[in-house]
């Protein structure tokens, strides 16, 4: 048998271009395209949800909402419907006046001068007595010997009153 020699020659290897896919740009455009169009389509579908929202409505609602939590409401002293009563006023404002006189201590809710400005004169006036009054109820050395359901007929008087005190 004859035996066949090879040669040990070294030969240029094979350039990497030519074991690369060859793709394009044609994934990158229709990437983008499919983008744009999903951020079209975003900006409309929340363009049609984003709704106005009533602030004679919403303080209607939030009146009722006052008003069911003040009828539901009992207190065994007059502290307790001092802090009942104010709480549930302060909540009234912060969603019919946008108010955050619901985060605030008495101190810094008089000491504000542009508190309840949607609300006429009058009006803000009452909230101020009222609200000091409910402070001087919560915050006595004392329980006070002020008759609670008297507390929160006032705290519904006030309510009444704030809620028509809203300037047109």
């Amino acid at each position: 048998m004859a035996a066949e020699t090879t040669s040990f020659e070294l030969k240029e290897p094979a350039p990497p271009d030519e074991l690369v896919p060859s793709i394009g740009l044609w994934p990158w455009w229709v990437a983008g395209i499919a983008l744009v169009l999903l951020a079209i389509i975003l900006l409309v579908v929340f363009r049609k949800r984003a709704v106005t929202v009533d602030p004679a409505a919403a303080r209607n609602a939030a009146f009722k909402d006052a008003l069911a939590a003040l009828a539901g409401a009992s207190a065994a002293s007059a502290r307790e419907a001092a802090v009942q009563g104010s709480l549930i006023l302060r909540r009234y404002l912060a969603t019919a006046a946008a108010d955050p006189a619901l985060f605030e201590t008495h101190e810094e809710f008089v000491a504000r001068q542009d508190s309840l400005n949607a609300l006429s004169p009058p009006a803000r006036e009452a909230a101020a007595e009222g609200f000091s009054r409910f402070a001087s109820l919560k915050y006595a050395p004392e329980i006070p010997d002020a008759d609670p359901a008297e507390v929160l007929a006032d705290s519904k008087r006030l309510l009444e009153t704030l809620h028509g005190g809203f300037a047109a």
